[in-house]
């Protein structure tokens, strides 16, 4: 998710578009010169920024050392500033996005959001699966070198219910089989999280870490990042 502090507009924000999804309403708006996610009532992320959501990819690849071609698994397309930041690195072997709702995966196909990953989806690395994250990662049998997941404001602040089960022993179990040794899984946050750290070494993970990315006002965004081991 973006960082949940927006620039003030005067002007009231206008509804380019409205759609009944699988997991309740997604709207899409725009806000002076920004677009705007909004599901069930609750802002998701916006246009406004996006270094957090970069510096969740290049931490990804960073961890990865020299590994060739890694290839990532991006958790939650959003506005697309993850697929375009990691599309636009040709380090990257592969990119596999998945997403839930198909309103969003049409508003970046052929809606408003294409300025922002029109690129990055015409780039034959990039894939794009509609699917529930959280099923994905218990039912795919495909490894990745690295899982950059964005689909809650954090581990504690979760988008729907079912989304906490993600970061639980059994989906953070879900989420060290998909990766290859030595894979790198980068989880953002709104805010950090102690006890979220010690489930992931709980779980397996070593070399668990985080990083902070400052914002403008309020709790610094933070990418949790944990190694499978080798």
């Amino acid at each position: 998710m973006a960082a949940m502090t927006t620039p003030y507009h005067p002007d009231p924000p206008v509804v380019l578009d409205r759609r009944e999804g699988p997991f309740g309403e997604v709207v899409l708006r725009r806000h002076g010169g920004l677009l705007q996610i909004i599901a069930n009532g609750t802002f998701l992320m916006d246009t406004s920024d996006g270094r957090s959501e970069r510096r969740l990819v290049d931490s990804a690849l960073a961890a990865l050392d020299d590994r060739e071609k890694p290839r990532v698994l991006i958790g939650g397309l959003g506005v697309g500033f993850s697929l375009a930041h990691a599309a636009a690195n040709p380090r990257w072997g592969r990119v596999t996005v998945v997403e839930r709702e198909p309103a969003i995966i049409d508003w970046h196909r052929r809606g408003p959001l294409r300025e922002l990953s029109a690129e990055a989806l015409a780039d034959p690395r990039t894939e794009i699966v509609e699917a529930d994250l959280v099923r994905h990662l218990h039912t795919s049998t495909e490894t990745y070198d690295a899982l950059c997941l964005d689909i809650d404001n954090g581990p504690d602040w979760t988008v729907t219910e079912d989304n906490d089960s993600l970061y639980a022993p059994a989906g953070l179990a879900a989420c060290r089989d998909r990766l290859d040794p030595g894979g790198v899984l980068a989880v953002w946050s709104a805010q950090p999280s102690a006890n979220f750290e010690e489930t992931l070494r709980n779980a397996g993970f070593q070399a668990v870490r985080t990083e902070e990315i400052p914002v403008v006002r309020g709790v610094p965004d933070v990418v949790h990042l944990a190694l499978r081991p080798t």
